[in-house]
């Protein structure tokens, strides 16, 4: 009794209370006039959200949605000649009377039957959705599970949005929608749709399903054909009649009683065609348009880094891509990496060495060849050891680092330097000859020809690693701050670089020192014929003088004919250029063989960056001469050199110049301008016992006269 009497009680108490604060709330909410608030606030995130979805659908490119899927992106040459294209949504596109009536009827009837009475959406598939979403997000699943799309909103989420399942891409895709049917006709909507959707077994558009499944143009698909296909568009992994054959006839059944409800087909017709079984016919060939995977590889890449394209949008808007690719070189370069006899061996484990390579025009800077692999190792956008490869340059970065800033600093192509094995600085840094040959003291151009690591760290020292630093960064080729030291006359770099990188640092030699930015894309049109991307502005470094381009050159030009690229040198040719290598220091054989191999070769015409290796630095190229990689180089220049203008360097070897001098077969200029370089030298050599600052003075005065008197002596 106590407990019922102390239970009616409390709520006596609680009403008492209740009753109170709800005449507060009454009064308040009366006062203030809280719901005419909440309308406002209701309908100010309304009108907010409205102009967000309105601004989405006006900025999206509707206009141009037809346009886009009937075109695939397509690749073009330097000589605007076409290489090849992309597609990955797309099929073989058919108009509208090339469309069977009984697949446009069987779609609409099972996919859309209110499809000629609905604005872009439908209010009753609106309702379910947002029905599905509250239960959704009552039982923690957040996403909308279940239709509620028409055909238009279908178009819309496959051609401009994600497959995600969310309010807010649902919302996008309702203004989109409405934007889509406000450009054009129900029918060509439809078009769009079918050649749009897909198939299953890789296989988008109508067209190309027809001929996959049955052996059809979409032209002449049947009834329970056309029904097969609709049946495949809500699911095509579980109703593809290849996989799932019964899955797949259930379905098509199911369509055909929706033919029937929908005035389509009679009763008798649907009860025919149910009743027949399923012929299957694959006549679908697909065509690649993907000529030179590892060019457009580095062309999709460029497109989404530089220029803010999305792939789904490179692979699938019809541009017109148009590029520095020259389509012989291409060619040739490909066929070489095709060639396994021209790679090192493999390892004990069968381990493949790889390669990457790269040509420039250094007159433009435009990429005319890229291949970053072996030919059967190429996956689409993966690893492109042309462009993407992280690796020392080795004895590549001499060139960059050492020589052409020598040069720049007063010492001249015949220099005498030293070639001593000697400790640098307080570390007693001591670099060693790959060959542990010193001479004692040689030329600069030997020296260079030679690959001497001893002269290149001794010159470093003497002209200043800064100076060395500054130079490699004009050349275009990162560095981090702990770059700066000896080691970078050697290629000891933190990071590493590219083939592509490298080539393009070399055109700076090529083309009498103007370093052109290094590129893929010249030009990209939209599918309507408007440039959205142009680069006929390039770019210019002004890196070094034409001087010392020119004197780089002649050095150069006697690493490929007595140096060590001689087993390199394309037969019938001249280049310059440099050959570079690492050791390994942890490869499982512990015997210091070069773990990476580099060659770089050049004509006025052509830059040829070439690395050859393996991907994983426990393995090294034991094997020397032509297989460890330079029957590779040779043979790839042996087959673009061909191809280009074959144009001829205007300057001869440093070794053939300097025994013409010695020879007396110089003329008075050359000896006169030879006997003022060497007071130069020794004035220079004097003031570089003085602090850095006077002898960064002397140098800068000794390169200002000799630039003078060459002006009248000549060279």
């Amino acid at each position: 009794m106590r407990d019922s009497s102390f239970w009616n009680k409390f709520k006596q108490q609680f009403a008492h209370f209740w009753s109170i604060f709800w005449s507060w709330v009454g009064e308040k909410w009366s006062r203030y006039q809280l719901w005419r608030w909440l309308a406002i606030g209701f309908l100010s995130i309304f009108l907010v959200a409205s102009i967000y979805l309105t601004f989405v659908a006006k900025t999206t490119d509707v206009s141009g949605l037809k346009s886009a899927l009937q075109q695939s992106t397509e690749i073009y040459d330097q000589d605007n000649k076409k290489a090849g294209y992309l597609y990955s949504q797309k099929g073989t596109w058919v108009s509208s009377d090339q469309l069977s009536q009984n697949m446009k009827d069987a779609v609409l009837s099972s996919e859309d039957r209110n499809f000629y009475h609905e604005y872009g959406f439908s209010f009753k598939g609106l309702a379910r959705a947002a029905w599905l979403l509250v239960k959704n997000k009552v039982t923690g699943r957040n996403y909308i599970s279940g239709g509620g799309s028409t055909l238009t909103q279908q178009l819309v989420k496959n051609a401009f949005l994600s497959q995600e399942q969310t309010f807010t891409r649902k919302a996008k895709e309702i203004f989109i929608a409405m934007q889509v049917e406000n450009e054009y006709s129900k029918n060509e909507i439809l078009t769009m749709y079918l050649n749009n959707a897909y198939f299953g077994n890789g296989v988008w558009g109508v067209e190309d399903a027809a001929q996959k499944y049955f052996g059809v143009h979409a032209s002449e698909l049947t009834v329970p054909q056309a029904a097969t296909l609709t049946g495949m568009l809500s699911n095509p992994a579980q109703y593809n009649p290849i996989d799932h054959i019964q899955a797949a006839r259930q379905k098509r059944n199911l369509v055909l009683t929706t033919m029937v409800k929908n005035k389509k087909i009679s009763q008798a017709q649907a009860t025919q065609y149910q009743a027949a079984g399923m012929v299957l016919n694959d006549t679908y060939q697909y065509r690649s348009g993907y000529k030179y995977p590892y060019y457009f590889d580095a062309v999709i890449d460029e497109a989404i880094k530089d220029y803010g394209l999305t792939e789904a949008e490179i692979m699938n808007r019809g541009y017109k891509i148009y590029t520095s690719l020259d389509q012989q070189q291409q060619s040739q370069m490909q066929s070489t990496f095709a060639d396994s006899s021209l790679f090192p061996n493999a390892a004990s484990d069968g381990t493949k060495a790889q390669a990457g390579s790269v040509a420039i025009d250094p007159k433009t800077g435009g990429v005319n060849a890229v291949v970053g692999g072996r030919a059967e190792t190429h996956v689409f956008r993966g690893y492109n050891r042309g462009t993407g490869l992280i690796r020392s340059p080795g004895s590549t970065i001499k060139p960059l680092a050492v020589y052409a800033p020598a040069l720049q600093s007063g010492y001249h192509y015949d220099s005498k330097v030293e070639d001593k094995l000697q400790g640098f600085g307080k570390n007693e840094y001591t670099p060693h000859n790959w060959d542990d040959q010193y001479a004692g003291e040689l030329r600069m151009y030997q020296a260079l020809a030679l690959s001497k690591n001893t002269t290149a760290v001794w010159l470093l020292n003497k002209i200043g690693v800064k100076k060395g630093f500054r130079s490699v960064e004009k050349f275009g080729i990162p560095l981090d701050k702990t770059d700066e030291n000896l080691s970078l006359a050697l290629g000891g770099l933190k990071k590493g670089v590219s083939p592509y990188q490298m080539a393009s640092a070399y055109t700076a030699f090529a083309n009498n020192g103007v370093r052109k930015s290094p590129h893929f894309i010249t030009k990209i049109v939209d599918s309507e014929g408007k440039t959205i991307v142009d680069r006929t502005n390039v770019k210019s470094t002004h890196v070094i003088s034409s001087r010392v381009a020119k004197q780089m050159t002649s050095m150069m030009m006697d690493v490929y004919t007595n140096g060590t690229g001689v087993s390199a040198k394309p037969d019938g040719y001249t280049i310059a250029g440099k050959t570079g290598s690492t050791e390994s220091t942890t490869a499982s054989n512990n015997n210091n063989d070069d773990n990476d191999k580099w060659y770089i070769g050049y004509t006025p015409d052509v830059v040829v960056a070439t690395w050859i290796g393996f991907d994983s630095s426990k393995y090294s190229i034991a094997n020397v001469g032509t297989n460890a990689g330079s029957a590779l180089f040779k043979t790839e220049m042996e087959g673009i050199l061909p191809t280009t203008a074959q144009s001829s360097f205007n300057v001869k070897s440093a070794s053939t110049r300097y025994n013409e001098t010695l020879a007396g077969k110089s003329d008075a200029s050359s000896n006169t301008w030879n006997s003022i370089e060497k007071a130069g030298e020794g004035l220079k050599k004097k003031f570089s016992e003085g602090t850095s600052g006077i002898r960064d003075k002397a140098s800068q005065a000794a390169e200002s006269g000799k630039r003078y008197l060459e002006s009248i002596f000549g060279r």
